[in-house]
């Protein structure tokens, strides 16, 4: 079980990581606050103080087209919220 899947990088985030030191993450929806705390300590080398977690759930679109109405659904996903040690960053862009 991969606990990271991919970083959360919006207008949004990059407010939050400026003024409060908050990085977001989408993760495996198995995974717990513990486990998230841990793989991201491992893979970027800082200290991690605290560890919000958000569950959005699929929901159901709906429309209309020539051929009839097209019915699908949107994933269901696991948000991480990480909270760093005052002084400690993640920067994304550095193996580009």
């Amino acid at each position: 079980m991969e606990i990271l899947q991919r970083p959360l990088i919006t207008e949004k985030m990059s407010k939050k990581s400026d003024a409060l030191n908050q990085y977001g993450f989408i993760v495996d929806e198995r995974a717990d606050k513990i486990q998230i705390k841990k793989a991201v300590e491992d893979m970027y080398g800082v200290t991690v103080e605290s560890v919000n977690t958000i569950r959005y759930a699929g929901k159901v679109k709906a429309r209309n087209t020539k051929s009839g109405v097209v019915v699908g659904k949107t994933n269901s996903y696991k948000k991480a919220i990480v909270s760093l040690k005052q002084g400690e960053q993640i920067d994304f862009y550095s193996n580009i």
